[in-house]
């Protein structure tokens, strides 16, 4: 893509009223707008992110037996009512139609999804089912903030499962949770699986996913030594207690931002909805479901978090919008425009800075934008018929003959 046909212009100075990191250089990047406290718009540059986020999360739930649907975000409010949530969820957001008819934006899908899926399973042998999608979200937040990592609306995974009991269901809970972890570890994040709270879903401990940054509403602790980590809202040690896990650690305090989580939902849906199928003795039983939410839009805000200095975003190559930035500074483009065609030709993800503008403005929006890879066309580099090459997140640069350059930026 041609960056003088992008319609969206960066900006020099932070947007005043955002207060986070993420935020800051989203906006000033031009991947997103702020609409209103919470809610964004996700321009051309925030919406490759934001797929290539979503493409890893869905190959890695496809992997382990997910299937993809698509539910509405717009409930009736009978669903939520039989359940008690209708009065128990503070953040769901409640509409009235003209025909004075009540409904909900859904922030989550328990109770959509659990007739969904209970029509269609008759007996054991239907389970277990996983399902998941990838959509928006609604919570009415009294306070929004944290940029992308707390919104009002906000995109994300949610899977649920059935199962004929509760040993099935830790069984595809190991499952997931590697699942998570490798699509976190495809983004480029490390995370700790942390016990937490049911919260509102359950009555059960849960687990959720956090990934450590000072931008995080968390607090954790953490053992240094193995797996060890518990939300400090319920823990019964406090920073620098040995780990109750291993005995031979120490537990360190940190701040993190939950990016996915996991909830033990038991019978509690089948219940609610009198729903049932029939066992291997032919007696009637409720499924025991599982919850597994993902934040796709936080996962872009946190790392934005995580990988910045103070030039702007370093996007990991696995969900930069393009892989490649390509400058032209000479004073005749012919060059580099052959070399974009080039490019092109062979796949290659390539934004290409050809605009009117100084190369100081240009280097410098290559540094907001954050693409994974600079690649420079000058006068001096054509002189030795190459181009000049850098990391973004490095400073070393080399020059590559034009004649090799598609085969070097491919291995």
């Amino acid at each position: 893509m041609k960056q003088s046909e992008l319609f969206t212009k960066t900006l020099r100075q932070p947007p005043k009223d955002e207060e986070t990191i993420n935020a800051q250089l989203l906006v000033r990047a031009g991947f997103v707008n702020k609409l209103m406290a919470g809610v964004y718009s996700y321009l051309p540059l925030g919406l490759l992110v934001l797929k290539k986020i979503s493409q890893i999360v869905k190959e890695e739930m496809d992997a382990i037996g997910g299937q993809e649907i698509l539910m509405p975000s717009l409930h009736p409010a009978e669903p939520w009512k039989k359940t008690g949530a209708w009065d128990k969820v503070d953040v769901l957001f409640k509409l009235k139609s003209r025909t004075g008819k009540d409904y909900a934006l859904g922030q989550s899908e328990e109770e959509v999804v659990t007739p969904l899926v209970m029509k269609n399973v008759q007996t054991y042998k239907d389970l277990p089912v996983s399902v998941y999608q990838i959509g928006w979200k609604y919570r009415d937040e009294l306070r929004s903030k944290s940029g992308l990592l707390r919104g009002r609306e906000f995109f994300m995974k949610d899977m649920y499962s059935f199962h004929e009991d509760q040993k099935d269901f830790e069984r595809y809970y190991e499952i997931v949770k590697k699942a998570y972890l490798k699509i976190l570890e495809r983004v480029g994040l490390v995370a700790k699986v942390t016990e937490a709270s049911g919260g509102g879903f359950s009555e059960k401990i849960s687990y959720e996913f956090m990934v450590l940054t000072d931008a995080g509403e968390d607090k954790i602790l953490y053992c240094d030594v193995c797996e060890f980590c518990v939300n400090e809202q319920i823990a019964k040690n406090k920073a620098g207690d040995k780990c109750p896990k291993c005995g031979k650690g120490g537990l360190n305090a940190a701040t993190a931002s939950e990016v996915g989580n996991v909830f033990d939902l038991g019978q509690k849906y089948g219940k609610d909805f009198g729903l049932t199928f029939k066992d291997k003795d032919n007696n009637k039983r409720h499924p025991v479901m599982g919850c597994y939410g993902l934040g796709i839009s936080r996962l872009m805000g946190v790392l934005v978090e995580k990988f910045h200095d103070d030039k702007g975003i370093i996007w990991p190559k696995s969900v930069s919008p393009f892989d490649f930035h390509l400058i032209n500074i000479a004073k005749d483009p012919t060059k580099a425009d052959k070399i974009y065609e080039s490019l092109q030709s062979e796949e290659l993800a390539v934004l290409y800075d050809q605009r009117q503008v100084s190369a100081g403005e240009k280097f410098a929006d290559s540094d907001l934008i954050g693409i994974p890879v600079r690649i420079l066309v000058s006068d001096k580099t054509l002189m030795e018929d190459s181009v000049e090459i850098k990391e973004r997140k490095g400073s070393k640069t080399q020059l590559i003959k034009i004649k090799n350059l598609a085969e070097t930026l491919k291995s």
